[in-house]
């Protein structure tokens, strides 16, 4: 029978909406109003359930930081305005950083229903102006800084030049940093130039000390000059009476010591032959020496004293010949280590040593038989005068720094006093003098090493000037110390007083005195501020006593309410059974807050906010767990579904019965170590595992493709082409059976066609593997678009 006007209308209603493209979720914008569910509809599609609702979550928060880290702001904007959830309008909020842009977005939220929003947005727009109210204000300190300097190092020379620059480079160095590299450079000039008026301004000090000091010098010389002359004159004819005097004493004394030098010849020769006697070579043949020395001021010797001498001179001989064997080799040793040492790559100071240990050994030598060796001494004393160059051009630079550095202490001097000179003592700049006097001792030890001898007056000098500038910062260390002993013990004072609102007024005053009295010593200031603290504190006390309840329990209640806060973070921050466990006492930590009461002003609406923020993390936390145990147990039943295709298609391929066996235990196995099922999963199993189904490979391909196919139409994803034909033909087949009827719910899920899939026959693996991913990704994409049930 034909079918009439409205079957027609029907089939292609029913025609057209199988082979439309359903628009995605992605592409709808989030502000679009929702649609109103028909009857017909699935519940599930109609009302996201709690693991839908955090994947959804999960991606939009992917997408703003995904925005964030490509720094779409337009995108960022959006979310602000249209975010699915308070907590990621806000984290959006805090992600802009336009100025333009927060502008349009407080217009925008102004007056809606997320406060938080507005207020976060109008924060960082205030801050953003008030960043730029700073950066004005350093840019016209830094400025007025660099003007000021630059002013300076153009005036002429006064006695506050020198402290006022000080001033300026504080002020200057304050700000430095900020300023761009090429005005940092013009300062440095202008700093240098000014620095060069104060140099020039202590040379031109140090030459007229200099000249008046010549001076004074010539005319003493001259006068010392005029006394010499008449000392002189005075002396001479006592000279002359004297020389008569002394010729006749020298006369006497001459005999007396020829007389004196033959004695001790005499000695001398009995010692050495003495020592000969007792094997004493070497201090007989000093002796011998020593003699000769008596001799050249000595008369000519007696007979006896004559015969004496020749009889030890011929021993001596006897003894020399028979030790030249020994002591000319180590001689020769001595001379070739000498004259390696020249242009030896050694450190001055070690080859210093060498050559001094060498010529003692030398001269070590020398005192054996008394033999006389000029030319190898002479060749010795050579190497040993080209070795020790390198150490005698060392010592040489060695002077020249400590020269060098006994000059630059004398700069130092004349740098201190022309600050000394130049200070306003009524007026003094306390800072700068410390300063001074810290960076000058520290240059002074850098100024090593000297000459001690040369340097011990100038250390005088400086020791002394060093000394008056520390007296007087000293003195005024102890006028500061009495200021403020003297407001300690008025703050002592007001701790007896019964006016509690006079005693406060009388310490905030202390206290702003206190900021005017000057400098102290660290260790002193520290001291007395601890003491007029604690009284500041007695009297503060008082006031405090009366709110100390009250505060104690707002504070209280205040540690209480975040320890339940760190508690639902701790929370939140689980997995698995012990997160779904702790989940159940989120009612019972509401309870708990609310029943709390009152906190501190201050803290009211932090305290408030993170504990919402935490209770909203952990129903996120147990939303995304209960997705992926769901997810979990969905995977282990396709594994559970492939290991059995594995046994029943070694039955049905006659495979030896152990392997079957084994296989059909392995499936077994893994399905009793699960513990979650899907829903009606485990009976499909079971049946699956129990049931004869077609060994038909190709039936159960055909069925396989068809359960694939079907899947991708639910999810909206195109078949490979070759299943195209298949596709067209399965959806002509169901316009013609449901013509007239609505579908089956479950027919339309992913869930009812997922249990079909385990009920099928088995199939090769080479079919299955392939088959299985274009299932499962018709799943994944349901998951991510809401489609189905997971």
């Amino acid at each position: 029978m034909p079918a009439g006007p409205d079957a027609v209308q029907v089939n292609m209603s029913l025609f057209s909406r199988w082979f439309r493209k359903a628009p995605s979720l992605s592409s709808v914008s989030p502000s679009a109003p929702a649609v109103a569910p028909s009857k017909n509809a699935d519940p599930a599609l109609a009302k996201p359930n709690a693991a839908q609702r955090a994947l959804a979550a999960f991606a939009e928060e992917k997408a703003l930081q995904s925005a964030i880290d490509a720094r779409d702001f337009p995108a960022v904007a959006r979310l602000v305005v249209a975010g699915s959830s308070t907590r990621i309008r806000q984290a959006a909020a805090q992600a802009v950083e336009d100025p333009d842009l927060l502008r349009q977005l407080i217009r925008e939220v102004r007056g809606g229903n997320d406060k938080n929003v507005y207020k976060i947005l109008s924060s960082k727009r205030e801050a953003l102006l008030e960043q730029a109210r700073q950066q004005e204000l350093s840019r016209a300190e830094i400025s007025a800084a660099s003007e000021a300097i630059e002013r300076h190092s153009r005036q002429p020379y006064e006695v506050a030049f020198g402290p006022r620059l000080t001033q300026l480079e504080t002020r200057w160095e304050a700000v430095a940093a900020q300023a761009d590299a090429e005005l940092q450079g013009r300062v440095q000039q202008w700093i240098a130039r000014a620095r060069e008026t104060i140099a020039e301004q202590a040379r031109q000090v140090a030459a007229e000390a200099a000249r008046a000091q010549a001076a004074a010098e010539a005319v003493a010389e001259a006068r010392r000059q005029r006394e010499q002359e008449a000392q002189a004159s005075a002396s001479a004819a006592a000279e002359q009476a004297r020389l008569f005097e002394d010729q006749t004493r020298a006369l006497a004394e001459q005999q007396q010591a020829e007389q004196q030098a033959l004695r001790e010849i005499a000695e001398l020769i009995r010692k050495a032959r003495a020592a000969l006697s007792d094997g004493g070579s070497a201090r007989a043949a000093s002796l011998r020496r020593t003699i000769e020395e008596k001799r050249a001021g000595a008369p000519p010797l007696p007979d006896n004293l004559a015969s004496q001498l020749q009889q030890l001179d011929k021993q001596l001989d006897e003894l020399k010949d028979w030790k030249s064997f020994s002591v000319t080799p180590k001689r020769a040793e001595l001379i070739e280590a000498m004259e390696a040492l020249i242009d030896a790559p050694l450190e001055p100071l070690t080859l210093a040593d060498r050559i001094k240990n060498l010529q003692d050994e030398w001269r070590t030598l020398g005192k054996g038989a008394g033999e006389s060796a000029d030319a190898d001494w002479q060749r010795f004393h050579e190497a040993a005068q080209k070795a020790y160059q390198p150490c005698r051009e060392y010592f040489a630079a060695q002077a020249l720094v400590r020269e060098e550095n006994l000059r630059r202490r004398e700069t130092l001097l004349a740098e201190l006093t022309a600050f000394e000179a130049e200070a306003d003592w009524e007026r003094p700049d306390w800072q700068a003098v410390i300063k001074t006097l810290r960076e000058t001792k520290q240059a002074w030890r850098n100024c090593s090493p000297v000459d001690p001898q040369a340097a011990k007056p100038q250390q005088a000098r400086f020791t002394a000037l060093v000394a008056r500038l520390q007296d007087r910062l000293d003195a005024e260390y102890a006028r500061n110390q009495k200021q403020k002993e003297a407001l300690i013990e008025r703050a002592q004072a007001l701790l007896a007083s019964d006016d509690g609102r006079k005693a406060i007024d009388g310490i905030k005053a202390l206290q702003q005195q206190w900021r005017t009295v000057g400098l102290v010593p660290r260790e002193v200031d520290q001291r007395l501020w601890s003491e007029f603290r604690q009284h500041c504190d007695a009297v503060f006390q008082k006031r405090d006593q009366e709110f100390a309840a009250y505060t104690a329990g707002l504070e209280d209640n205040k540690a209480q309410a975040i320890a339940l806060c760190e508690q639902l973070e701790q929370i939140a921050a689980l997995e698995g059974a012990e997160l779904l466990a702790q989940a159940g006492t989120l009612g019972e930590m509401r309870n708990a807050f609310e029943a709390l009461g009152e906190f501190p002003r201050a803290d009211t609406r932090e305290l408030r906010g993170r504990f919402e923020r935490g209770l909203e993390r952990c129903r996120e936390s147990v939303a995304r767990q209960h997705a992926r145990e769901a997810e979990r147990a969905w995977n282990d039943l396709f594994e559970a579904a492939n290991q059995i295709r594995a046994y029943r298609l070694a039955g049905a391929r006659a495979v030896d019965s152990e392997q079957v066996d084994a296989l059909k235990k392995a499936a077994e196995t893994f399905m009793a170590s699960v513990q979650r099922w899907p829903r009606d999963g485990l009976d499909a199993l079971q049946q699956a595992l129990a049931g004869e189904r077609s060994a038909d490979p190709s039936a159960n391909e055909a069925a396989a493709r068809l359960l694939c196919i079907r899947a991708e139409i639910l999810a909206d994803l195109p078949t490979p082409p070759e299943d195209q034909a298949l596709r067209r033909d399965y959806q002509l087949q169901r316009l013609v059976q449901g013509m007239g009827q609505r579908l089956e719910a479950d027919e339309s899920r992913l869930d009812t066609l997922a249990i079909e899939w385990l009920r099928l026959g088995p199939v090769d693996e080479s079919v299955y593997a392939p088959l299985l991913q274009r299932f499962r990704r018709c799943r994944e994409q349901s998951r991510s678009h809401g489609i189905g049930r997971l």
